[in-house]
C-alpha cells in the first residue's frame, strides 16, 4: 500500500491536475451524491454486468522490458469501476495486513505495505496520465466521483488504529536498532506520515479530517477543471495586418495553433497558454493586442463566471486551516514544511526576503532602461506589465546585441533532445536507443530504452506538443518507480512538455527559456532513472518537495556548456553549429532579466507563503489579499506574479506545491552551490564530480536525510551566497547587523 506511491498517484489522477474544473461550496457539499448522468449510472445503462475489460487497467504489466502501460487498451469508460476495484483490493490487504497475530515486525508489516497497493497504483498512474494529457468531459467526470472516494479511502488508510499499533510498535520498539539505515528511514517516514494524518486523534476529530479531505479532494477538482477551461475556451485571433513585429517562429506557430482550432475564428491564433502568450508579448509591435493577450492569460480563472476560482480558493483554505488545527499545528504552512528541508516557515521565509529586495532593485534597473528605449521611439506612456517582455527584448537586443530570435534559429527541438541524451551520457554512462514496440497513450508519444553499460535501464517516454485535453506548462512523471524487492525493477519515466506542433517534417524552434525547461524536466527524468534504493516509497524523485528540483535544475546548467551548444545547437537552414560569438552573448546575457524573472516567481511564493501562516478566513477574498499582500511587499506595478492566485494550480489544485513554492529557490541554493562544485572540479563534465553526484544525489531517493546526502556530494552545507552570485545579485554584507 505504499503511501509515497499509491496516494501521490491517486493525487496526481484525481486532485492535483493543473488544467482540469466544478463549483466550491456546491461541490463540497454534494460529496457521495450521485447524478443521473454520474459515470456509474452511464457504466449500468452502458456496459453488460459481465464486461470486465477494465480490468486490464488493474492487472500486472506485461509486455517487453518487464511489463509497460497498455495504453492501448484503455478506454474512459474502464477507469471507474477499475478504480473501485483497485481501493477494495487495497482494503483487502489492508485488512490482512492488521488481522495478523503476530507482533508487528518490518517484515510482516512495514514490507507487506511496500508490496501492497499494486493494483490501485497501476490504474492510478494510467489516470493520472489521462487527466493531465488527455482530459475530455468524460474523464472530468470520473475525476469528480472518484477523487471524494480516493480521498476516503487515504483517510482510511492513516486512521487505521490496528496499523498505525503496529507501525508504533517498530519505530519505537527493539527491532528498530537491528534495521538498516534504510529500513530505519523507511519506518520513520511511514510513522511521521501517519502522525501527520492524524492517527493520533480521537474518533470524532479523524471523522472531521476525513470530511475535510474528501471535501478538498473535489475542490482540487473543481480549480483545476475551471483553469483547464480557461486556458482553452480563450483565443486572441489576429488576421494578416495584426502581426507586426512577430518573427517568422511566432506566425508560423501562431498558424498551426489556429489549425488545431479549425481556424474557428481566422488564420491565425494565440492560446491561452504560457508557450503562445509568452513569444506574443516579446515580439509584438501592437501594444493594444499586447494588452488583450496579457489580460486574458492573467486573468484566468478570475472572470466572474461560472468557472471563476476565487470563491473556490477561500472554500479550500477554510479547510486546510481547520484540519491544521485538528492536526495540532499552528497554520498549514508549519504542517506542510515539517518534513521538507527548510524545516520551518520562518526559515523559508528568510531566504526569500533575502532575495527579494536583490531582485526588486534589479527590476528597477531594468524598467528604467526599458523606459528609455521607449521614450527613444516617442512613447507617450510609462512601461506596462504588458510592455515588459517587449521592451526587454529590445534592451537586450541594444545592450547585449543579443536577438533572440536569431538564437533560436539554433535551437531545434530533437537537436536538444540529442544533446541531453549526449549529456546523461557523458555524466552517467546512459545510452538512448528509440523503440516502437510498446503502445502509447498519443501518436506524438515517442518512447527510449534507457541502458548503460548494455544493460536495460529503464524508458524514457517523451510527450512534447501542446493538445487541446492536456495541462499547460512542462512536467514529468514516474509511471514506473524503480526497486530492488525482488530483483531490480526498471523504471519508466516520461517528460511532457506543450510545444505548438508545427507541418510535418518542420523543426520545431524554441526558446532559450523553453530549452532550459528541457533540461530542467529531463534532471528529473535522469532523478528518477538513476535511482537505485531498495523500497519503492523512497526511490527515485520521492524525496521532499524542496529539494527535489534540486538535481532538476543544477541540469539546466548542462546546456549552455559548449559542449552542447557546439555539437547540437545547429541553424535550421545551414547546420552550421552555434558560433562563439552568439554564445558569449548568451553568457553576457543570462542575467539581463533576472529581476523579472526571479521578481515574479518570488511574489507568487511569498503570496503563498503568507497565505498558509494564516489561521482565519472568514469573508476572505483571494483577488483582495492578493493585491494587498503585493502592496505590502512593495511589488513593482511594472509586473505580476507569475501565477495569480486563481490560476495558481502548484497551490490550488492539490497540495503538492501548497505552502511550498518556496522550494524552487530553496533547492536553487543547492544547485547553485553544487554547480561550484563542478566549476572548482575543472568543469561540467569532470568524472569524479558526476559520478559524486549520481551516488549522492541521483540514486540515493529519500534513503537518507537529503541535508546528510548533500554534506556527502559536497563536503558542506549549500552556500546561500552561491544564489545570490548565480543571479547576479549583490552578495548582502553577512555582518552588517552584527
Amino acid at each position: 500500500m505504499k503511501p509515497s506511491l499509491l496516494f501521490s498517484a491517486s493525487a496526481l489522477a484525481l486532485m492535483a491536475i493543473s488544467g482540469c474544473e466544478a463549483t466550491p461550496t456546491e461541490t463540497a457539499a454534494a460529496i457521495g451524491s450521485e447524478t443521473a448522468d454520474s459515470p456509474s449510472e452511464e457504466a449500468d445503462a452502458d456496459t453488460p454486468a459481465q464486461d470486465e475489460s477494465w480490468r486490464i487497467l488493474t492487472a500486472e504489466w506485461s509486455g517487453p522490458y518487464a511489463g509497460v502501460p497498455p495504453f492501448d487498451a484503455v478506454e474512459v469508460s474502464m477507469f471507474q469501476p477499475a478504480l473501485e476495484s483497485a481501493i477494495d483490493s487495497a482494503r483487502e490487504e489492508l485488512d490482512a495486513l492488521t488481522a495478523q497475530d503476530a507482533p508487528a515486525t518490518f517484515d510482516n508489516t512495514i514490507l507487506v505495505l511496500e508490496e501492497g497497493g499494486a493494483e490501485l497504483d497501476r490504474v492510478s498512474t494510467l489516470f493520472g496520465i489521462w487527466s493531465s494529457n488527455l482530459s475530455s468531459p468524460d474523464v472530468q467526470a470520473v475525476q469528480r466521483e472518484m477523487a471524494p472516494k480516493l480521498a476516503a479511502f487515504r483517510d482510511e488508510f492513516y486512521q487505521n488504529e490496528a496499523l498505525f499499533e503496529r507501525i508504533d510498535a517498530i519505530y519505537n520498539g527493539d527491532e528498530y536498532s537491528t534495521l538498516t539505515p534504510e529500513q530505519q528511514r523507511l519506518v520513520w517516514d511511514y510513522y511521521t506520515d501517519f502522525t501527520r494524518a492524524g492517527a493520533g486523534l480521537d474518533d470524532a476529530d479523524k471523522a472531521r479530517v476525513a470530511e475535510i479531505n474528501q471535501a478538498l479532494a473535489s475542490l482540487y477538482t473543481t480549480f483545476s477543471n475551471n483553469l483547464l477551461h480557461d486556458e482553452e475556451a480563450y483565443v486572441t485571433w489576429l488576421t494578416e495586418d495584426q502581426l507586426e513585429g512577430l518573427p517568422p517562429s511566432v506566425v508560423n506557430a501562431a498558424k498551426s495553433a489556429a489549425a488545431s482550432r479549425d481556424n474557428e475564428g481566422g488564420e491565425y491564433a494565440i492560446l491561452n497558454t504560457r508557450s503562445s502568450m509568452d513569444p506574443f508579448l516579446t515580439f509584438s509591435d501592437n501594444r493594444a493586442l499586447r494588452e488583450e493577450v496579457w489580460r486574458t492569460y492573467y486573468d484566468r480563472g478570475d472572470n466572474g463566471d461560472e468557472y471563476d476560482n476565487n470563491a473556490v480558493i477561500a472554500d479550500i483554505m477554510k479547510l486546510r486551516a481547520e484540519r491544521s488545527e485538528l492536526l495540532g499545528y499552528d497554520n498549514y504552512a508549519a504542517w506542510a514544511l515539517e518534513k521538507n528541508v527548510a524545516g520551518t516557515p520562518k526559515a523559508a521565509m528568510e531566504l526569500m526576503m533575502k532575495v527579494w529586495p536583490a531582485a526588486k532593485a534589479k527590476v528597477s534597473e531594468e524598467v528604467a532602461a526599458m523606459q528609455a528605449v521607449a521614450d527613444a521611439e516617442g512613447a507617450d506612456f510609462e512601461i506596462a506589465p504588458w510592455d515588459y517582455r517587449y521592451y526587454a527584448e529590445k534592451v537586450r537586443q541594444a545592450e547585449y546585441d543579443f536577438d533572440s530570435e536569431a538564437v533560436k534559429q539554433y535551437l531545434q527541438l530533437e537537436n536538444l533532445r540529442e544533446g541531453m541524451f549526449w549529456m546523461a551520457g557523458e555524466l552517467y554512462g546512459m545510452e538512448f536507443t528509440q523503440i516502437d514496440d510498446v503502445p502509447v497513450f498519443h501518436e506524438d508519444v515517442r518512447v527510449w530504452e534507457v541502458t548503460r553499460d548494455g544493460e536495460h535501464l529503464g524508458l524514457w517516454y517523451f510527450d512534447p506538443y501542446a493538445r487541446a485535453g492536456k495541462r499547460s506548462g512542462a512536467w514529468m512523471n514516474a509511471y514506473r518507480t524503480q526497486d530492488n524487492l525482488d530483483g531490480f525493477t526498471t523504471p519508466i519515466v516520461s517528460n511532457n512538455s506543450n510545444f505548438v506542433k508545427v507541418g510535418e517534417g518542420e523543426p520545431v524552434l524554441i526558446s532559450w527559456d523553453d530549452a532550459t525547461t528541457l533540461f530542467h524536466e529531463f534532471g528529473h527524468a535522469l532523478h528518477g532513472l538513476n535511482s537505485n534504493v531498495t523500497y519503492p516509497s523512497l526511490a527515485g524523485t520521492a524525496v521532499p518537495r524542496d529539494y527535489v528540483e534540486f538535481p532538476s535544475q543544477v541540469h539546466e546548467n548542462w546546456l549552455p556548456t559548449r559542449e552542447v551548444l557546439s555539437n547540437y545547437a545547429l541553424h535550421v537552414e545551414t547546420g552550421e553549429p552555434i558560433p562563439q560569438e552568439l554564445v558569449d552573448k548568451i553568457e553576457r546575457a543570462a542575467n539581463a532579466r533576472q529581476g523579472f524573472d526571479t521578481t515574479e516567481y518570488l511574489a507568487s511564493a511569498l503570496v503563498d507563503m503568507k497565505l498558509h501562516t494564516m489561521t482565519d478566513f472568514e469573508g476572505f477574498d483571494a483577488d483582495t489579499f492578493e493585491r494587498e499582500t503585493l502592496e505590502s511587499l512593495g511589488m513593482p506595478e511594472e509586473l505580476p506574479m507569475r501565477h495569480r492566485m486563481p490560476q495558481f494550480a502548484h497551490v490550488f489544485s492539490g497540495e503538492g506545491y501548497a505552502a511550498g513554492y518556496y522550494a524552487y529557490l530553496w533547492a536553487d541554493t543547492f544547485s547553485a552551490d553544487a554547480w561550484e562544485a563542478f566549476e572548482e572540479a575543472g568543469g561540467p563534465y569532470d568524472r569524479e564530480t558526476a559520478d559524486a553526484f549520481g551516488k549522492w544525489i541521483l540514486s540515493v531517493g529519500n534513503t537518507m536525510s537529503p541535508s546528510d546526502a548533500y554534506m556527502a556530494f559536497r563536503g558542506h552545507a549549500p552556500d546561500t551566497n552561491a544564489l545570490m552570485r548565480d543571479r547576479g545579485f549583490p552578495v548582502p554584507d553577512e555582518s552588517a547587523g552584527e
